[in-house]
């Protein structure tokens, strides 16, 4: 982490004097990564203070066939049908997205088709970004190790600072 961390102001010295930096947010369609999104507009987009951050919303979008995954015979004539309905929650998650980042003046969003993991980390590349926000959908040891963990695997991977924002369980 110390890396990502000794980076940011060599990459400001290389954009210019007073160039913002660049904050990748990785949004899917759980309450988790909008919880993340708001988390780092009320903590780095507040209204009324300057904001450091160029802001990069990404949703990774999967492909057809991987959200089928080992289909049988059909398989072919459901595929348009499932990416019609991927670009559908794709394009909803990013209208909400704007939605929320209405008072960021700098920002862009974008679908990239691809598993989310690598989406993200080529992200943060293309962006030259300083940090990545993400969402932790909470899920055990168990889950993580059979469905593979976004947040892990960018923890470990991706070239800035990650910061994972976990949305606090309400006690009883």
């Amino acid at each position: 982490m110390a890396e990502g961390a000794s980076s940011a102001p060599a990459a400001a010295a290389v954009a210019g004097e007073g160039a913002k930096m660049t904050m990748v947010v990785g949004i899917d369609d759980s309450e988790h990564s909008f919880y993340a999104l708001q988390w780092a507009l009320q903590h780095f987009f507040a209204p009324g203070r300057p904001h450091e951050y160029r802001l990069a919303v990404v949703n990774a979008k999967p492909t057809a066939a991987s959200a089928i995954g080992l289909a049988g015979p059909g398989a072919a004539e459901v595929l348009p049908f499932v990416e019609a309905d991927l670009k559908r929650t794709s394009m909803r998650v990013i209208d909400k997205a704007k939605d929320l980042c209405k008072q960021v003046s700098d920002a862009v969003f974008e679908v990239v088709e691809g598993d989310a993991r690598n989406v993200l980390c080529e992200a943060v590349e293309r962006h030259h970004a300083e940090m990545l926000v993400l969402g932790s959908h909470g899920y055990g040891a168990i889950k993580r190790a059979v469905l593979g963990s976004v947040s892990d695997y960018c923890a470990h991977h991706a070239h800035c600072t990650v910061m994972i924002v976990k949305k606090p369980k309400h006690k009883h």
